[in-house]
């Protein structure tokens, strides 16, 4: 990616206006809740990107997923993007699952794996591949004939150890597979391959359409954060946001005659302001990846990078991430007696719910 120019991006951004809502993506909305979920932790996993699963993982086990399933999710992508990805994304989990204990959240456990038998693995690994490729294998043929260890890896433990371990799926296995392979490069022969399994073991096509889609806009949405031109600055408050934010101040009150600020924040997947108001307006400059805002009693703005949105003065407004992305914005904050903004309710779940 080019290295974000801010001075470029600031003279477009106030030469093009504020722009009009632009169209929401109704693919990923398709999705449902359980395979948004499946989808966004493949894809931060094979990404690397772990502050952005840890708030899927928190968002998943808070709509209903088991800690086995997203246990069996991590195991499964060791054998796509590897064991430090696996373990990576397990070692976050088990961070998660430690904190919400301690807070006193319940989470439901869910059944446990099955006991795979250690005869006949290699043909029921084989009998499972033929499953997933709806086509029957005579003879191992391409890599599989050329390294014949290779062959028994795969069957015995990949499609018998690892696919017989039930909780989920086959469905749901290629679902994730697909999206931990769709934000990996060079792998086109795989990606195709697993494409073709997950229509044949049920996935439609819209379906899959959708998850690839969403896998990369995560992909998107790393990528901007990883070649932000600014840090990632500091944990923004609690009484103010909803969700994993963080603010970076980059031109203090005092040093403009406190007549404005400057600052960088970045959202999370859902996190959000609380509704708020400023005294003179604020003006917004979408860097990266895809938000909303929303004046109280109006439909909500999807934002991407490159829209401005100009608040006007005591407009009672929030701001925030999409269900899948993360959202980075500079705020140009104008003060009036020594203030910028003024809080107040946070935005209920329901409210951000209804934003679509």
């Amino acid at each position: 990616m080019k290295p974000f120019n801010l001075t470029l991006f600031l003279l477009t951004g106030f030469l093009a206006g504020c722009p009009q809502e632009k169209d929401s993506d109704e693919l990923i909305q398709a999705l449902s809740q359980r395979e948004s979920a499946i989808v966004k932790i493949s894809a931060y996993t094979a990404l690397g990107n772990l502050p952005a699963l840890e708030t899927e993982l928190n968002a998943a086990l808070d709509n209903g997923m088991s800690v086995n399933e997203i246990k069996e999710i991590l195991i499964q992508l060791y054998a796509y993007c590897g064991f430090p990805r696996s373990l990576q994304g397990i070692n976050t989990f088990m961070s998660v699952v430690e904190t919400r204990r301690t807070n006193g959240t319940v989470d439901t456990e869910g059944e446990a794996p099955a006991t795979v038998s250690a005869e006949g693995k290699y043909q029921a690994g084989k009998a499972t591949l033929q499953q997933l490729t709806g086509r029957v294998e005579t003879a191992p043929s391409g890599a599989n004939a050329f390294a014949p260890g290779i062959d028994v890896f795969l069957k015995e433990h990949l499609f018998a150890d690892i696919f017989g371990r039930g909780i989920l799926s086959y469905r749901d296995r290629e679902l994730a597979t697909c999206s931990a392979l769709a934000v990996l490069d060079h792998i086109e022969p795989m990606q195709n391959s697993h494409r073709s399994m997950a229509l044949n073991v049920g996935v439609p096509e819209t379906t899959l359409n959708a998850a690839l889609r969403l896998a990369g806009e995560c992909r998107k949405a790393t990528e901007a954060a990883e070649t932000s031109a600014f840090p990632l600055g500091a944990p923004g408050s609690s009484d103010w946001f909803t969700g994993t934010v963080h603010v970076q101040s980059l031109v203090n009150p005092d040093e403009m005659e406190n007549l404005y600020s400057v600052g960088q924040v970045t959202f999370e997947p859902k996190a959000r302001t609380s509704w708020h108001t400023h005294p003179i307006g604020q003006v917004l400059l979408v860097t990266s990846g895809e938000g909303f805002y929303q004046e109280r009693g109006k439909a909500a703005r999807r934002l991407k990078a490159g829209d401005v949105v100009c608040i006007p003065k005591d407009v009672e407004h929030w701001h925030g991430a999409s269900d899948h992305s993360r959202f980075v914005h500079i705020a140009i904050s104008n003060i009036a007696g020594g203030s910028a903004v003024t809080w107040l309710n946070p935005v209920t779940d329901g409210e951000y719910a209804d934003k679509d």
